[in-house]
């Protein structure tokens, strides 16, 4: 508050209470209260209050706006100033400070009151009528709003963008358009409708009147600019689910501070099995200090927790160089300290170009994969804080959101059986084009990651010591890592089983039983029909994989053993859960629960030859190709087991060290040929169709193989 004067003895208004200045003591004040209340306040603090004045005193001098002059027009600013320049003159004598005053000015022989009738007369002369009382008047707004109260009021009004509409009509429109939010779009006809009906239900029939189509036409359109109430339902969708302002960007400093996962299907049509076409789902885990794809998983639709907290594996494990990929895209060639790295994490050597990153916060929404028990307990395995973000808030991951569009943009559009984003932009007969098998198109995929993303240039990623700098995601991980550090996380098999859904199941004379399926094995005698000290059934960890349900693992005091479906001879092609679910929906019990288990899995491998063979409905050939697709993305799924390690209770063993090479599995595999092997086709030696040769033993469907992972990433 400036160009205050205080005496002891004023009265003043502090702290919503009147006081009186008892004692002025350097640059304290000390103020006495009505009921005797005494306070000491520095005079900063005291005149700084906006709440401070002295009672009775000049009215407070406030700062002149004026930058608000450059809003206005010139000819109203050049006014304003103008008459800036006559109120000095009346008051002062000068039109500008120091300046020599005219004679009819001159404070020394004149009066306030001759100078304000002399400034009437001389404008009046000038061709602008000016009573002395607007002279006055001006001169009371100048001392209280300075050179901005000189300024003509009626320009700085504000506009309305409904101008001289009802506000009824208008409080109306916006209701029903908050209220449209979350349908279907309509026109604006049903709007006008809608807002009648309305202004009927609240003030009554024929109270407030609807505007004619075209004026109702622009009342909306002005309440709805900007404020997301029109256009596609998906853009009011997304307008809506903006976090409430002010926002504040998402920060992360460090690689794995802050790591984005998500899931979204590929705009590709991928070859599942015996022609069967289908979209895959694709999950990624997106470092956003870095921009870094750190993991991709493609499957298909469906996203099982399994991906989820293998993605979460596939982070904190380098990605391995891939027969038939150019020399240019290793980690060696990169522009990242190797040699430094390689002498903390030896699994380095061999490396593809792509970061190897540890999450501390992993955002993830609110689909049940990410808030399942499997992926929360996988995150604390590895020591991964979980941050859900609210539902249906896409702007909360925004990042993640954006690189599946640059993904589309970057990739998909490529690649034969493009299927573009929306059904205006798909062409004709798209799946006459896909010619790519899933395990085909996930190597094209991490092919791509390594030359294309990762290397392109990022406008959001800048050299922490030159700002003018924009890094690629592989360049920005090279410029943190040496700052933040590395620390590996190398894994063994039984992390990756501790990444797998789990449950607990007691065991009974017949071994675990749950979904409709028996698992035995020599290793449970010990513990079958075990009691607990109350005298309840002890129940075992038990570990199982969605994509496999031909096996689960069994925690037991020396560690996990490996526990075999009963019936897994019985059926001789892979499949997943949801296949298992499929045949127990479609199959009556007409026995006892042994009876309809075996019913169960001879049905299941009907399903599996009859889809195979091309014979079944196209919702059993979707089911099994779905599932051939996914046990097909194991390495080891594409190469028969030896039997020199087979387990003794039948079920395959884990294989040791490397797995198969991968140009004999992928390189030369098209969509015919993961049709040959695995699905019958033709007749078989009876000349029944539908039915192919004795496949033998039943080739497995590992899709997670704990060793084998293990094995892949730590050799």
């Amino acid at each position: 508050m400036s160009g205050t004067a205080l005496a002891v003895g004023d009265q003043v208004r502090w702290d919503g209470r009147a006081w009186t200045l008892a004692a002025l003591e350097g640059a304290r004040a000390c103020l006495l209260g009505e009921a005797g209340a005494i306070a000491t306040v520095l005079l900063s603090h005291l005149l700084a209050d906006p709440g401070f004045e002295v009672i009775g005193g000049p009215p407070q001098v406030k700062m002149a706006a004026v930058g608000l002059l450059d809003t206005l027009p010139d000819h109203v600013r050049a006014r304003a100033l103008a008459w800036e320049r006559h109120v000095r003159e009346v008051e002062s004598g000068a039109a500008v400070p120091g300046g020599v005053p005219r004679a009819v000015y001159d404070p020394a022989v004149t009066t306030l009151a001759q100078r304000e009738v002399a400034k009437a007369a001389e404008l009046t002369a000038a061709g602008a009528a000016t009573s002395v009382t607007t002279v006055r008047r001006m001169r009371a707004r100048y001392r209280e709003r300075g050179v901005w109260g000189l300024v003509d009021r009626r320009t700085t009004r504000p506009a309305s963008a409904v101008g001289r509409a009802d506000q009824r009509v208008v409080e109306g429109v916006v209701a029903v358009l908050g209220r449209q939010r979350g349908r279907s779009t309509g026109t604006l006809t049903r709007l006008r409708d809608l807002v009648r009906w309305h202004l009927e239900e609240v003030h009554g029939p024929g109270v407030v009147a609807v505007p004619p189509a075209s004026t109702f036409n622009r009342l909306v359109h002005a309440l709805a600019e900007g404020q997301g109430l029109l256009g596609s339902a998906a853009q009011r969708r997304s307008h809506g689910s903006r976090p409430a302002a002010p926002f504040r960007p998402t920060v992360a400093l460090r690689p794995g501070e802050l790591v984005m996962m998500d899931s979204t299907p590929l705009d590709v049509l991928a070859v599942l099995a015996d022609g069967v076409t289908g979209r895959p789902e694709l999950t990624i885990a997106l470092d956003v200090a870095t921009r870094s794809v750190c993991a991709a998983v493609l499957r298909p639709p469906g996203t099982s927790a399994v991906d989820a907290a293998v993605l979460l594996a596939e982070m904190v494990a380098p990605t391995r160089m891939r027969p038939g990929w150019d020399a240019a895209l290793a980690l060696q060639r990169s522009v990242v300290p190797y040699e430094r790295l390689l002498g903390l994490d030896e699994r380095l050597i061999g490396a593809a170009a792509r970061p190897v990153i540890v999450p501390e916060t992993v955002v993830v929404d609110q689909g049940k994969v990410f808030v399942s028990s499997s992926f929360l307990g996988a995150c604390e395995s590895l020591g991964v804080s979980l941050q859900p973000v609210p539902p249906a808030n896409g702007p909360a991951k925004g990042a993640v959101e954006r690189t599946f569009r640059s993904i589309n943009h970057g990739f998909c559009q490529y690649v034969a059986g493009y299927t573009g984003s929306s059904a205006a932009e798909r062409g004709r007969r798209v799946q006459d084009e896909a010619r790519w098998a899933l395990p085909q198109l996930q190597e094209l995929f991490d092919e791509w990651l390594v030359c294309g993303w990762h290397a392109r240039k990022h406008a959001a990623l800048r050299h922490p010591m030159l700002a003018h700098l924009s890094l690629s995601p592989i360049e920005m991980w090279g410029a943190l890592v040496g700052i933040a550090g590395y620390v590996p996380v190398p894994l063994v098999w039984e992390d990756y089983i501790e990444l797998l859904p789990v449950r607990w199941q007691p065991v009974s004379d017949y071994g675990i039983r749950f979904d409709y399926r028996t698992y035995d094995s020599a290793v449970l005698n010990g513990y079958r029909r075990s009691r607990t000290s109350a005298g309840a059934s002890e129940r075992l960890e038990v570990h199982h994989n969605p994509y496999d349900p031909a096996r689960i693992w069994v925690r037991l005091p020396h560690g996990f053993k490996e526990v075999p479906w009963i019936h897994a001879t019985q059926v001789s092609m892979p499949f997943t859960d949801s296949t298992w679910r499929h045949i127990v929906s479609t199959v009556a019990r007409t026995g006892d629960r042994d009876a309809h288990e075996v019913a169960l899995a001879r049905a299941l491998d009907m399903l599996l030859r009859r889809a195979g063979a091309g014979a079944g409905t196209r919702r059993e050939r979707t089911v099994a190709a779905r599932a051939a697709a996914a046990s097909s993305l194991a390495l080891d799924a594409l190469v028969p087991v030896p039997a020199d390690i087979a387990t003794t209770d039948g079920a395959p063993a884990q294989r040791s060290g490397e797995g198969p090479v991968l140009e004999d599995v992928l390189g030369f595999w098209g969509p015919e040929d993961l049709a040959d092997s695995g699905f019958d086709e033709g007749e078989n030696d009876d000349g029944e169709e539908g039915c192919g040769p004795d496949p033998g033993p039943p080739r497995p469907s590992h899709v997670l193989d704990p060793r084998q992972e293990a094995q892949r990433w730590l050799h």
